[in-house]
């Protein structure tokens, strides 16, 4: 048990604070990033509520991803840049503790709306007779609700588990944002319980997440590899292609961060970077791009506003 310390009311947020000779290009960098992740989620959001054609499950899902990650990014990105402008980078203990609840529980509902999407995907070219009565805009939002009560149900486990006590000195906060490991650590009772606990919540919810979406995807290949004609298995393909990669992306950096072993080198600082930054922006680029539907009603968009 630590003793003799005085309990802590704020944190101070270390974070590139490390790097100063890098902080102007830091700030630049990442708010480019979060403008153009603002105004790719935004579109995303506007065109699958404008266009009828893509008033389907499929892009009500995407809506309710855009939106979750719109409200993810607000949760982290403007304190991390007021912090680049700034020398004074503390944060009361509550709104350190409502950061990490919102982070956690945002990127929760992340996770299982990718593993929805992967399930939407598996209905529709699987049991294609069958999915207009499954996957209805009713249960779609039924389970976009279950996605957001899921995640925040763990994010408030975790969190309660984490902020249950009190913090002792020193404050300072080896992190950019509120991460688990490094708040932890704080406690002014042995933490090592209790960062063991929610590593492995968050861990398993991981972890779950993506092998039902392996799981989902080893049925869509086994359904797609029978299709006889190459275009069906083309025009199949199509359908999953963003989101898998969306998948791989996501989940490759969550890895990196949650799954990093306990003293095996590098700035967690710069780690956390590609997934609280980088995945953001790349997931609604990512759907743009490499979805026909939506660049077509994009195209139509422009040209109903060009007459």
């Amino acid at each position: 048990m630590k003793v003799n310390q005085t309990i802590l009311k704020e944190f101070i947020l270390v974070g590139f604070s490390l790097y100063p000779q890098l902080q102007r290009f830091f700030f630049v960098a990442f708010f480019v990033l979060y403008l153009l992740t603002l105004a790719g989620n935004l579109a995303i959001l506007g065109l699958t509520w404008v266009d009828r054609s893509l008033h389907t499950p499929m892009y009500l899902f995407l809506r309710a991803l855009s939106f979750s990650e719109t409200c993810y990014t607000l949760t982290i990105i403007p304190k991390m840049l007021a912090d680049l402008l700034t020398e004074n980078r503390s944060i009361s203990v509550t709104g350190y503790g409502l950061q990490m609840c919102f982070f956690l529980g945002l990127g929760g509902t992340n996770c299982i709306i990718l593993t929805l999407m992967g399930y939407d995907r598996f209905l529709a070219i699987c049991n294609p007779l069958r999915y207009p009565l499954l996957m209805t805009n009713t249960v779609c939002g039924q389970l976009v609700v279950s996605a957001w009560a899921g995640g925040f149900l763990v994010s408030l486990i975790e969190t309660s588990l984490i902020f249950g006590g009190s913090f002792c000195d020193p404050n300072l906060i080896q992190h950019f944002f509120c991460h688990m490991r490094a708040v932890v650590r704080l406690s002014c009772l042995e933490s090592n319980l209790t960062e063991l606990i929610v590593t492995m919540i968050s861990v398993s919810g991981l972890m779950g997440t993506f092998l039902l979406i392996l799981i989902t995807y080893v049925f869509i290949l086994s359904t797609v590899f029978r299709i006889p004609s190459a275009e069906g298995k083309q025009k199949a393909f199509s359908t999953c292609a963003s989101h898998l990669t969306v998948v791989i992306v996501h989940f490759g950096f969550a890895a990196i961060v949650y799954l990093k072993p306990e003293g095996s080198g590098g700035d967690d600082t710069l780690i956390a970077i590609p997934y609280t930054v980088i995945t953001p922006f790349l997931s609604p680029l990512i759907f743009s791009l490499r979805n026909r539907d939506m660049k077509n009603a994009f195209k139509k968009l422009l040209v109903k506003r060009s007459f």
